[in-house]
């Protein structure tokens, strides 16, 4: 794998990627908005190469060159308000289709799409490749029509395929409303936060691991196969909480169960690994401590 062709590239997990396949000599293609207010997220590097055009206009794109793994990341309204837009999200598996057909316009050999826990709906047990689906929200419920109707025209289309269904990733560039950056934000501002009671067993994955287990899947992973994307370890949401409490202001209190859950809200989301690492040899390096840390480390002084 030399040559990548990523979209949604200038996101948390996007940049890493770009950052992660640089680092590894690989040419990197990414096509991002026009108007992205997040280019700065992504290095410069000779070897990487940028082209401006909205998730929308995949169909009309006609780039020369050629490509090794497309990697499909590009979705318009994932924020939990929006996630059931039926519309919008209709509209983002068509859009997957279009990046597949891009993808053998580039002549790639394998397109990679990013699914989402959300397939699979309410769980209990670790998350396996043949985990049964049963997607409640708008989004989970496009995300897995999306990898199903993906795979097949990549079978039409004489494309190796692959859907990594990813849990919680985080790290720089994450969202500012996510769970971590408010929780961040907030103790670093002397407040002491808000939250739902936090009860969830949780599994997070710092980016460069998930960025570094996407590349590993566009070398060898197996084609046809679905796999879920975390960290394989798992805590208690609030766990997590006080870690990073405990890594900023350890005298501030955290204000549990002055929130409610929000709809759909899963209570169990950990990965089962085993079969992406038999098949990649990918394991995840960074603790979620020295994930924290380097979230901090990364804001301006």
């Amino acid at each position: 794998m030399q040559k990548i062709v990523i979209t949604g590239a200038t996101g948390m997990i996007g940049s890493a990627i770009v950052r992660c396949a640089l680092e590894q000599g690989i040419d990197v293609l990414c096509i991002i908005r026009k108007d992205t207010s997040r280019f700065g997220n992504l290095p410069k590097s000779e070897r990487l190469k940028i082209v401006y055009a909205d998730i929308s206009e995949y169909a009309q794109l006609d780039i020369k060159g050629s490509y090794d793994v497309f990697y499909h990341l590009a979705w318009i309204k994932t924020s939990a308000a929006s996630r059931d837009d039926v519309d919008t999200q209709v509209d983002n598996i068509q859009y997957t289709l279009d990046a597949v057909h891009f993808a053998k316009h580039l002549g790639c050999k394998k397109f990679i799409g990013a699914g989402s826990q959300a397939e699979y709906g309410i769980v209990s047990k670790p998350l396996k490749s043949d985990t049964p689906v049963n997607p409640e929200s708008g989004y989970g419920i496009a995300k897995y029509a999306a990898g199903k109707l993906s795979r097949l025209l990549c079978s039409q289309l004489g494309l190796q395929f692959n859907w990594v269904r990813i849990l919680s990733v985080y790290g720089p560039h994450d969202g500012l409303n996510s769970l971590i950056m408010y929780t961040i934000h907030e103790l670093q501002a002397g407040h002491s936060p808000e939250f739902t009671k936090c009860g969830q067993i949780w599994d997070y994955l710092y980016c460069d691991d998930a960025a570094k287990a996407l590349l590993a899947i566009g070398k060898n992973g197996v084609d046809g196969k679905t796999y879920p994307l975390g960290s394989g370890g798992k805590k208690k949401l609030s766990k997590y909480l006080e870690i990073i409490r405990d890594i900023i202001a350890p005298e501030i209190v955290l204000q549990l169960g002055k929130k409610e859950y929000y709809p759909h809200q899963p209570m169990y989301l950990c990965a089962d690994i085993s079969e992406l690492t038999s098949d990649t040899g990918w394991k995840p390096q960074i603790s979620f401590e020295e994930g924290i840390r380097n979230i901090i480390s990364s804001f301006p002084c």
